[in-house]
């Protein structure tokens, strides 16, 4: 039997957000475990992404937790879940879920997801996944050269990347047009369509901008 308290736990505060590591100091084989404590304004970790190889289950313990989510892609059906058009013939549509204390959300592997305390009092939260180890984080990017629906995260290289397991294509992502901030991530607008947004300037974009 392996026992730790949350304060004793492997990692710290960054960025506002109280992230602790429990599945080193648990040792766990199979399932990977993070507690976070998320200040109002703030959310979890990456913006909207999918673990193709894990599912992912959030118990909110204190406060209210709101998740933005988008389907998958269906492997066996036409690749059209990644941002692009809008329209009847574009990607679908996302939407959010209100998750307050005492309640949980999965989301299944291939499922795009995103996090955020849009209350007004401190999110506390589990975030269990399974298998442990995760390899293959997707983001909803329509790729240029073939147009698969989705963009693999290849962070392996010296800068993060973004690349097509399809075609193979690459493109790295760039600063926010408008202000020059790196800080952009994938949200939904208003309407429930996948945007790039910057947390600098509040610009948003129909697809990421990338560098030559």
């Amino acid at each position: 039997m392996e026992r730790v308290a949350f304060d004793e736990s492997t990692d710290g505060p960054a960025d506002g957000v109280d992230r602790r590591g429990l599945s080193g100091p648990l040792d766990t084989d199979g399932v990977a475990i993070n507690r976070y404590r998320i200040p109002p304004g703030e959310g979890f970790p990456s913006g909207l992404h999918t673990h193709a190889d894990q599912e992912e289950v959030f118990v909110v313990l204190d406060g209210t937790a709101t998740f933005e989510t988008l389907p998958g892609r269906d492997p066996d059906g036409p690749n059209d879940s990644g941002a692009g058009s809008r329209g009847p013939d574009g990607p679908p549509t996302g939407r959010e879920v209100t998750v307050p204390a005492g309640q949980a959300v999965r989301f299944a592997p291939g499922e795009y997801q995103s996090g955020y305390n849009r209350g007004d009092d401190d999110l506390v939260a589990l975030a269990v996944g399974a298998p442990r180890e995760t390899t293959d984080v997707r983001v909803p990017v329509r790729c240029p050269g073939c147009g698969a629906a989705d963009f693999a995260l290849d962070a392996g290289g010296e800068r993060l990347a973004f690349r097509c397991p399809d075609c193979g294509t690459e493109r790295v992502p760039a600063a926010c047009p408008d202000c020059g901030s790196d800080a952009l991530t994938l949200t939904l607008d208003g309407d429930g369509a996948v945007v790039a947004s910057c947390d600098g300037c509040g610009a948003a974009f129909d697809s990421p901008p990338f560098r030559d």
